[in-house]
Protein backbone atom coordinates (compact mmCIF):
# COMPACT_ATOMS: atom_id res chain seq x y z
CA UNK A 1 0.00 0.00 0.00
CA UNK A 2 1.60 3.62 -0.84
CA UNK A 3 0.23 6.68 0.77
CA UNK A 4 0.92 9.74 -0.02
CA UNK A 5 1.17 12.79 2.13
CA UNK A 6 1.35 16.16 2.00
CA UNK A 7 1.94 18.79 5.05
CA UNK A 8 1.15 21.59 2.48
CA UNK A 9 -2.27 20.36 1.55
CA UNK A 10 -5.76 22.19 3.18
CA UNK A 11 -7.44 18.80 3.53
CA UNK A 12 -5.72 16.95 7.92
CA UNK A 13 -3.12 14.55 6.95
CA UNK A 14 -5.93 11.59 8.61
CA UNK A 15 -8.35 12.39 5.86
CA UNK A 16 -5.77 11.82 2.93
CA UNK A 17 -4.68 8.62 4.30
CA UNK A 18 -8.34 7.16 5.22
CA UNK A 19 -9.27 8.66 1.65
CA UNK A 20 -6.35 6.73 0.01
CA UNK A 21 -7.03 3.43 1.61
CA UNK A 22 -10.67 3.65 0.88
CA UNK A 23 -9.57 4.09 -2.67
CA UNK A 24 -7.72 1.34 -2.19
CA UNK A 25 -10.41 -0.71 -1.08
CA UNK A 26 -12.52 0.35 -3.62
CA UNK A 27 -9.95 -0.38 -6.50
CA UNK A 28 -9.24 -4.27 -5.09
CA UNK A 29 -5.41 -3.22 -4.32
CA UNK A 30 -6.33 -4.04 -0.55
CA UNK A 31 -8.85 -7.47 -0.40
CA UNK A 32 -11.55 -8.46 2.15
CA UNK A 33 -9.91 -9.72 5.25
CA UNK A 34 -6.57 -7.94 4.49
CA UNK A 35 -4.96 -7.08 7.55
CA UNK A 36 -3.61 -3.27 7.92
CA UNK A 37 -0.52 -2.47 9.08
CA UNK A 38 -0.05 -2.09 12.89
CA UNK A 39 -0.67 1.42 13.87
CA UNK A 40 3.35 1.94 15.11
CA UNK A 41 4.32 0.48 12.15
CA UNK A 42 2.22 2.46 9.44
CA UNK A 43 2.66 5.74 11.42
CA UNK A 44 6.65 5.21 11.22
CA UNK A 45 6.25 4.35 7.55
CA UNK A 46 4.60 7.61 6.55
CA UNK A 47 6.03 9.25 9.07
CA UNK A 48 2.97 10.51 11.29
CA UNK A 49 1.48 10.49 14.71
CA UNK A 50 0.28 6.93 15.83
CA UNK A 51 -2.79 9.34 17.08
CA UNK A 52 -3.27 10.00 13.06
CA UNK A 53 -3.49 6.58 12.56
CA UNK A 54 -5.52 5.33 15.63
CA UNK A 55 -7.99 8.43 13.93
CA UNK A 56 -7.50 6.51 10.46
CA UNK A 57 -8.45 3.24 11.40
CA UNK A 58 -11.53 4.49 13.89
CA UNK A 59 -13.08 6.26 11.08
CA UNK A 60 -12.62 3.22 8.65
CA UNK A 61 -14.63 1.31 10.92
CA UNK A 62 -17.04 3.56 11.45
CA UNK A 63 -18.22 3.82 7.60
CA UNK A 64 -17.58 -0.07 7.23
CA UNK A 65 -14.24 0.05 5.81
CA UNK A 66 -12.39 -1.74 8.36
CA UNK A 67 -13.04 -4.30 11.44
CA UNK A 68 -10.38 -4.07 14.49
CA UNK A 69 -10.07 -7.35 16.47
CA UNK A 70 -8.30 -6.65 19.71
CA UNK A 71 -5.13 -8.12 19.91
CA UNK A 72 -5.04 -9.27 15.99
CA UNK A 73 -5.00 -5.80 14.61
CA UNK A 74 -7.05 -4.05 11.51
CA UNK A 75 -8.62 -5.93 8.79
CA UNK A 76 -10.14 -4.49 5.52
CA UNK A 77 -13.79 -5.41 5.73
CA UNK A 78 -16.25 -5.61 2.91
CA UNK A 79 -19.10 -6.22 4.91
CA UNK A 80 -21.50 -3.27 3.56
CA UNK A 81 -21.29 -4.19 0.09
CA UNK A 82 -24.14 -1.35 -0.71
CA UNK A 83 -21.47 1.27 0.72
CA UNK A 84 -18.64 0.38 -1.17
CA UNK A 85 -20.65 0.16 -4.44
CA UNK A 86 -22.07 3.57 -3.45
CA UNK A 87 -18.78 4.86 -2.69
CA UNK A 88 -17.97 3.63 -6.28
CA UNK A 89 -20.79 5.06 -7.98
CA UNK A 90 -19.77 8.53 -6.08
CA UNK A 91 -16.08 8.37 -7.20
CA UNK A 92 -17.76 7.79 -11.14
CA UNK A 93 -20.23 10.52 -10.84
CA UNK A 94 -17.41 13.10 -10.33
CA UNK A 95 -15.61 11.84 -12.60
CA UNK A 96 -18.64 12.66 -15.17
CA UNK A 97 -19.55 15.68 -13.02
CA UNK A 98 -16.39 16.71 -14.15
CA UNK A 99 -16.46 15.92 -18.08
CA UNK A 100 -20.10 17.48 -18.16
CA UNK A 101 -18.44 20.77 -16.79
CA UNK A 102 -15.62 20.53 -19.55
CA UNK A 103 -17.95 19.60 -22.60
CA UNK A 104 -20.38 22.63 -21.31
CA UNK A 105 -17.43 24.45 -21.36
CA UNK A 106 -16.36 23.72 -24.88
CA UNK A 107 -19.46 23.52 -26.40
CA UNK A 108 -19.40 19.84 -26.94
CA UNK A 109 -23.41 18.39 -27.39
CA UNK A 110 -25.12 16.08 -24.60
CA UNK A 111 -25.18 13.52 -27.70
CA UNK A 112 -21.67 14.08 -28.88
CA UNK A 113 -20.71 13.53 -25.20
CA UNK A 114 -22.53 10.42 -25.07
CA UNK A 115 -20.62 8.79 -28.36
CA UNK A 116 -17.28 9.73 -26.31
CA UNK A 117 -18.30 8.35 -23.74
CA UNK A 118 -19.70 4.83 -25.63
CA UNK A 119 -16.26 4.60 -27.68
CA UNK A 120 -14.18 5.20 -24.46
CA UNK A 121 -16.36 2.23 -22.74
CA UNK A 122 -15.83 -0.19 -25.83
CA UNK A 123 -11.81 0.40 -25.74
CA UNK A 124 -11.74 -1.05 -21.84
Amino acid sequence: MNIIVSNSSDVPLYMQIKEQIKDAVLKGELADGELLPSIRTFANDIRVSVLTIRRVYEELEKEGFAVTQAGRGTFVTMGNLELLRESKRRVIEQDLQSAVHNARLFEIAKDELHAMLDILYEEE
